[in-house]
């Protein structure tokens, strides 16, 4: 299992778990809108660290929305899995007949 998987496993626990015990526990306990919100936030910082060419804080906000990503699908009861499926129906699509096919 990757990185990944590990991560997405650890944050399905978290959904049961009490709001106390974890931030990710305390973060889905808010709701998928403070989520989504969170997730905003944390790609605005990748953002502003890929214009700055800062390496190493581009990696670790990188991670944050990562983590945020899948905290966010949780809350919309959606998984890593789900993502990969719609990853390999596009693979082998170009991605300009991919984006020209969506209504």
């Amino acid at each position: 299992m990757s990185a990944l998987h590990d991560l997405a496993a650890t944050i399905a626990t978290r959904k049961a778990a009490e709001p106390d015990s974890s931030w990710t526990a305390k973060l889905l306990a808010k709701g998928p809108e403070k989520c989504a919100e969170k997730f905003g936030e944390e790609a605005v910082e990748a953002i502003i660290e890929a214009v700055k060419g800062d390496r190493d804080r581009l990696t670790s906000e990188a991670a944050d929305v990562i983590f945020h990503l899948l905290v966010m699908l949780a809350a919309r009861d959606l998984t890593l899995a789900d993502v990969e499926t719609e990853l390999e129906r596009r693979a082998g699509t170009s991605g300009l007949a991919e984006k020209a096919s969506r209504p």
